[in-house]
């Protein structure tokens, strides 16, 4: 049965992260506006640096709504968890505005897997549950902690972190990010579901060909 984000908690997230994204605005990573807005014309073949606007005539109120973060995500899987977008792919009001958020649901011992957003920091604000967090900076130190119901973390841009239900019970949490498109890359994926080479892989990780397979088979 899906559960709706309890009103009171929604609200606090919702504050915390404005005020968050009114400071990450401040080093935002996506070109500035040049216009009061430039809603996503998703039917566009046209390729841009972003995505192309779609007539100011035929703009609506309902392009500045998005209603996908009000119910969970399906969290039965292998990770035992589950992100919903709010990028402009999905929302098509937040093109060019350098802000999106995400929803992130987990079950008991559920986890987002080691991951990078290329173009945008993340702020993670913990609806309920409590969350094993962190990143790793780019001389390899892991900054980690435990974070509970109404705790905010924040990810650097473009740094491997992850996020780990530690609980007893399911986890929500909500993100934002200073990019209309932060951009995802799992990393287990992007070395073992990409094609590179076995032989690179064996290298980099000192494992055996019988290994690299079998973590190949996996993605």
């Amino acid at each position: 049965m899906k559960r709706k984000l309890g009103f009171s908690r929604v609200a606090v997230a919702f504050l915390i992260l404005q005020v968050a994204l009114s400071s990450l605005m401040a080093m935002a990573s996506d070109a500035d506006p040049e216009q009061d807005f430039c809603v996503a014309d998703l039917a566009s073949a046209t390729v841009v640096n972003g995505l192309v606007c779609k007539s100011p005539a035929a703009v609506t109120a309902n392009d500045f709504v998005f209603h996908g973060l009000a119910n969970p995500g399906n969290t039965k899987n292998a990770a035992g968890s589950s992100v919903t977008p709010a990028f402009a792919a999905q929302f098509p009001g937040l093109n060019t505005l350098g802000i999106s958020m995400a929803r992130l649901d987990f079950a008991q011992g559920g986890l987002v897997p080691p991951h990078t957003h290329p173009r945008a920091t993340e702020i993670l604000f913990v609806v309920e549950g409590s969350l094993l967090v962190g990143f790793v900076s780019t001389n390899n130190q892991l900054f980690a902690a435990t974070v509970n119901t109404g705790d905010v973390f924040v990810f650097p841009r473009g740094l491997l972190h992850f996020e780990l239900n530690v609980g007893k019970g399911q986890a929500t949490a909500i993100a934002a990010l200073n990019s209309q498109n932060p951009g995802v890359q799992a990393q287990a994926a992007a070395l073992f579901g990409s094609g590179i080479s076995d032989v690179v892989l064996e290298k980099a990780f000192g494992l055996s060909e019988k290994a690299v397979e079998h973590i190949k088979s996996k993605f």
